[in-house]
């Protein structure tokens, strides 16, 4: 980001809780309390070995039209610019971010 006028981080907090499991991988979620009640994970909990990499892809692939001006790094999203074609920092950085946060939107992030 050397170079760049204005940045943001933005941290998307419990991500994994916003990513359905897939039906078939559900039991494999499946905790017993001493209970006997049965509990299944529908969204991705936080601990599965694979969760990062799931997630990373996932983020990677969504804000992959964004990279000229977002990076991402597991759950953070790093959202940067300056002036170029004529308009100011302040402007870039708004289109910029605006858009991040639309996907987001969209994506249900």
């Amino acid at each position: 980001m050397v170079g760049f006028k204005l940045y943001s981080a933005l941290d998307l907090v419990d991500i994994y809780y916003q990513l359905l499991m897939r039906a078939c991988d559900v039991p494999l979620t499946a905790v017993s309390t001493p209970r006997g009640m049965l509990w299944e994970w529908l969204v991705m909990p936080q601990g599965l070995p694979n969760a990062p990499e799931t997630f990373n892809r996932l983020v990677t692939q969504l804000f992959s039209p964004h990279r000229a001006y977002a990076q991402t790094y597991f759950d953070d999203i790093f959202v940067h610019s300056r002036a170029a074609h004529g308009k100011l920092d302040v402007e870039n950085y708004v289109e910029h971010l605006r858009a991040v946060l639309e996907c987001m939107c969209t994506n249900k992030l």
